[in-house]
């Protein structure tokens, strides 16, 4: 007969890291926290059998989908629950079809009970996600513009004023416009300011197109006539005068950081079409052309523009993941200069097609100290409350605003504001960290709601997975009124692994003693 060991100490430790490892193997990737699904949506209630005959499952099915955290339990009056009395027992048809559609186009893994179904818009296709000016410049870290229109157009009416604290590249400027409703937006990086303001912008279009395509061609005549092209339909330059073009558009760049990041033609092309721009009218726009471009013209991957550590070496191969092949990094601005002009003109035209009359106000400052009063008295919006907020504050640990673009800043000279961000990458997600993106995003949240509606309704989308935005409320002389939770899908450059967001509806809290609305 075998005769069993009793478990040394060694081997009960053994056990428990198994038994903590399958626990947390098992574990859903996200904890979600119970929310029943908005009252604007119809719950449909079945029992398992109505449900199973409805979608063409099994009883078995639907029972796998509950456990599994899929789908909600809900009582016969359509209240969440976790335990089920006999007879009581209900899944929501409009959940569960939901569920099933991810299913159907392989999305599956970012759908769990308590997340809202039509918030993470999976059926909208990657040209709505980016449609018009949303595209003009990429961005990290900014919301789809469905998510702003779907809060706006349930929350809002036409003529009402929008803040947006935390700004970024326009979004909420844009789809509020587009909404026919008045727009404000702060932010404390200059270039974030100079691309919403791009966005925004009222344009002669013909003429912004004009001014587009001319500086593409003679950027194109340019680079012909750098590369010695026998197409080109000017008579080549003699080779003395093309080296002192050349040497004198190097010695107007000082930056070691373009020097190092972009190849030789590809430094010659940009630095060309940036001493072009000041003949325009339109500078601003061309600026955010060429930035584009730029961005896109580094010695570096094809994945990894969003953040790249380091250049690689002039005609290094490289194994692409994104084109599965061998590849080379870009070594000439011009293709790109070529691909955006053109996209640049058409997004414009189609934003000028369904824009509003109403106003946009971009500024350029703090959000903790900025004087709205001020900022506005020359606007059609002086004296006028603001009506509320929607608005993605940064994330704590998560983005350098700044160096996300510092390609820009070297190239334009912009001066930078990176020690006023806010939550930075570079300082961490520590309890230190967190404590002061506490403090910082409280004082925007108090200075903007000087100048709210005492009824006022504010919107924060947010990662809160430190649970501090309670506390932040609570600080900010705000109450929360609800939460909706929604998978984050399709991120540009980010991967598609599950996401998790909450946006939080607050209001002013009257028993806080905040400060009243100042007119």
């Amino acid at each position: 007969m075998r005769v069993m060991k009793p478990k040394t100490r060694s081997t009960k430790k053994r056990v428990a890291r198994v038994g903590r490892r399958t626990a947390r193997e098992t574990r859903a990737p996200y904890a979600i926290k119970p929310k029943p699904i908005p009252p604007q949506t119809p719950l449909e209630l079945a029992t398992l059998e109505e449900a199973a005959l409805a979608v063409g499952k099994t009883t078995h099915n639907i029972r796998d989908y509950i456990q599994r955290g899929r789908i909600a339990k809900y009582n016969t009056e359509g209240k969440r629950i976790t335990r089920a009395q006999n007879g009581e027992l209900r899944v929501s048809l409009y959940e569960l079809r939901a569920f099933l559609s991810l299913v159907a186009q392989g999305n599956e893994k970012h759908h769990h009970a308590g997340l809202h179904p039509e918030l993470g818009f999976y059926n909208v296709p990657e040209r709505e996600r980016t449609k018009h000016v949303h595209r003009l410049h990429p961005y990290l870290g900014k919301f789809i513009p469905q998510l702003v229109e779907w809060f706006l157009a349930r929350y809002f009416t036409e003529g009402e004023i929008i803040l947006d604290p935390f700004m970024g590249s326009g979004t909420t400027l844009v789809q509020g416009n587009e909404m026919k409703m008045h727009t404000i937006g702060i932010d404390i990086s200059e270039f974030n300011c100079r691309i919403a303001r791009v966005k925004t912008a009222k344009y002669d279009v013909e003429k912004a197109r004009r001014e587009i395509l001319d500086a593409e061609r003679r950027t194109t005549q340019f680079s012909k006539q750098l590369m010695r092209a026998p197409d080109a339909q000017l008579p080549l330059i003699p080779e003395e005068k093309m080296k002192a073009l050349k040497a004198s558009l190097l010695a107007e760049c000082d930056s070691e950081y373009l020097k190092t990041w972009f190849a030789p033609r590809a430094l010659l092309e940009m630095l060309y079409y940036r001493r072009m721009i000041s003949q325009y009218e339109h500078q601003d726009l061309l600026r955010v052309v060429l930035s584009r471009a730029v961005r896109s013209s580094r010695l570096i991957t094809h994945y990894d523009l969003a953040t790249p550590k380091e250049p690689l070496p002039v005609g290094k191969e490289y194994w692409c993941r994104k084109h599965l092949r061998m590849c080379k990094p870009i070594e000439e601005c011009l293709s790109k200069i070529h691909a955006y002009s053109e996209d640049t003109a058409r997004r414009l035209e189609q934003f000028n097609h369904l824009r509003s009359d109403k106003s946009i106000t971009v500024i350029q400052g703090d959000s903790r100290t900025v004087d709205l009063r001020k900022a506005l008295e020359t606007t059609p919006l002086a004296g006028r409350p603001i009506d509320g907020i929607f608005t993605s504050p940064p994330y704590v640990g998560q983005i350098d605003y700044h160096d996300q673009h510092i390609y820009a800043y070297e190239l334009f000279g912009i001066s930078r504001n990176d020690q006023l961000e806010i939550g930075p990458k570079r300082n961490g997600k520590s309890r230190q960290a967190q404590e002061k993106y506490v403090e910082d995003i409280s004082a925007v949240f108090c200075n903007s709601l000087r100048f709210l509606r005492d009824d006022a309704k504010i919107f924060v989308v947010a990662n809160d997975r430190f649970k501090l935005y309670p506390e932040i409320a609570r600080r900010s002389g705000m109450r929360i009124v609800e939460e909706f939770y929604r998978a984050v899908t399709k991120r540009t450059e980010q991967g598609d692994d599950p996401y998790q967001e909450t946006i939080f509806m607050m209001a002013k809290d009257e028993n806080s003693g905040a400060l009243k609305t100042t007119g």
